[in-house]
């Protein structure tokens, strides 16, 4: 089992920025990726961003590419998304996920590529 945390939500204003964490425990040492996830109340969660490990390619949703960014260290089990630029539609609660299955990078897009999920920290961006 991996367990994953997430931190760093919080209230800020259009055009601010914030950085979020997730520390992975547990089974750590079968991740091959690990993403970020969005959600809003009444509507699906959403692709935000993800990591793969085996040679830290990233890919990104369309709506964050170029004001988001995923990194990560694997040594200490953790992934981290500075968000630039926010915008209010980006208010969402964000949750990290780990696969432990290796796939082309763009398919971690899906949330059915995931088998670990932490449980979220809101992120509101007023305008």
């Amino acid at each position: 089992q991996v367990q994953l945390v997430e931190s760093g939500g919080g209230l800020v204003q259009a055009g601010d920025s914030l950085r979020l964490s997730c520390s992975a425990s547990g089974r750590t040492f079968s991740r091959h990726a690990m993403g970020w996830f969005r959600q809003v109340p009444g509507k699906e969660r959403e692709f935000v961003a993800v990591i793969r490990w085996s040679d830290h390619s990233t890919y990104y949703a369309d709506s964050v590419k170029g004001r988001f960014t995923i990194s990560g260290d694997y040594a200490k089990n953790t992934v981290y998304l500075q968000m630039n630029s926010l915008k209010p539609e980006d208010t969402a609660v964000y949750y990290c996920a780990a696969s432990n299955t290796y796939y082309s990078v763009s398919n971690y897009g899906a949330k059915t590529a995931y088998d670990y999920w932490g449980q979220g920290t809101q992120v509101t961006v007023s305008s």
